[in-house]
């Protein structure tokens, strides 16, 4: 498979919809009076682990071999794609094995215990990461499943999207968060193809905007030290998303970390859920005006909800 196709998020949806949510589609008078646009929140903070990411770990899971998923699986993650790639590989009875930065939520870690996988704490930085699964990957034979650089975690992905689209036809814009880009390419490839006229767009921390700084030159332009209470977010564009974002992402809106706590403290005051940074940041760039939708039919994804939220909100 050299391209992601609509086909294959279409096929996704059929391989994992028997072992994911199928997350409701909430609305707010309030939220569009605040936004200015008629806002639709597809809410994966519902989503089996909490996130989106048990989407593209069941996809990738339930399309290994007998013989590659004998041998295991393994990944690097801050969290979220740690805890579904151990979800999905014990639905399948496999073990799992996932690099963490030292530095990750106590929430997410927790998650990732509870579904049984396997911890190794590595530096907060893109290289000690990508080194030690590097590592487990030649040491156990346990095959990659990464995060977002991956066709089938892409595919899976785009299923949030897909039933957005599918719940709430004549969407004008469509908005989810950029990190490494899966969530984005999944929604943008199933977009073009369930919905052309749907423009698709998406927000991103200040602190992490490797895919904003990438789409105005052309070129992949990695962030070094990426910071911000957005922790999902802080990997970089891949070589398999990117291109996709290129030809099919008409905007990406940068947001501080203050109007993100803002969209968080929002969500949970009004819509009475707990919406993690990362998850937020959609809401945030519609709410900022940075994606120029006042008016439009919007849909939002809202990617995660594990969130510490003592940590962030000082509950």
């Amino acid at each position: 498979m050299t391209e992601i196709l609509a086909t294959h998020v279409r096929e996704a949806h059929e391989r994992i919809r028997g072992h994911v949510h199928r997350t409701p589609v909430l609305t707010s008078t309030r939220i569009n009076e605040l936004s200015g646009a008629e806002v639709f929140f597809k809410c994966e903070n519902f989503q089996k682990t909490g996130a989106f990411k048990a989407r593209g770990a069941a996809n990738a899971v339930l399309s290994l071999s007998e013989a590659e998923a004998a041998r295991g699986v393994a990944t690097h993650s801050s969290g979220n794609h740690a805890a579904a790639l151990s979800w999905a590989a014990r639905l399948r009875g496999i073990r799992s094995t996932v690099v963490m930065p030292r530095t990750a939520s106590r929430v997410k870690i927790a998650s990732v215990e509870r579904y049984g996988g396997t911890i190794i704490y590595c530096e907060p930085n893109h290289r000690a990461r990508e080194e030690a699964a590097d590592k487990v990957v030649r040491e156990t034979g346990a095959t990659l499943i990464h995060p977002f650089n991956d066709r089938r975690v892409i595919a899976g992905q785009g299923t949030a999207a897909l039933e957005l689209l599918e719940d709430v036809p004549g969407l004008d814009a469509v908005v989810c968060p950029v990190g490494g880009g899966g969530l984005l390419a999944g929604t943008a490839v199933i977009a073009r193809a369930a919905s052309p006229s749907t423009r698709v767009l998406a927000g991103e921390p200040e602190g992490a905007a490797d895919a904003s700084a990438s789409l105005a030159s052309g070129v992949r332009h990695p962030v070094e030290t990426p910071a911000s209470v957005a922790d999902g977010l802080l990997a970089y564009v891949g070589d398999l998303t990117f291109p996709v974002i290129q030809a099919q992402v008409e905007r990406i809106a940068t947001v501080s970390d203050a109007e993100i706590l803002e969209a968080v403290r929002l969500l949970f005051g009004v819509l009475k859920i707990v919406v993690e940074p990362s998850g937020a940041v959609g809401y945030a760039a519609v709410a900022g005006g940075g994606l120029g939708v006042a008016g439009k039919r919007v849909g939002v994804i809202l990617s995660g909800g594990n969130v510490d939220l003592e940590r962030v909100l000082g509950l």
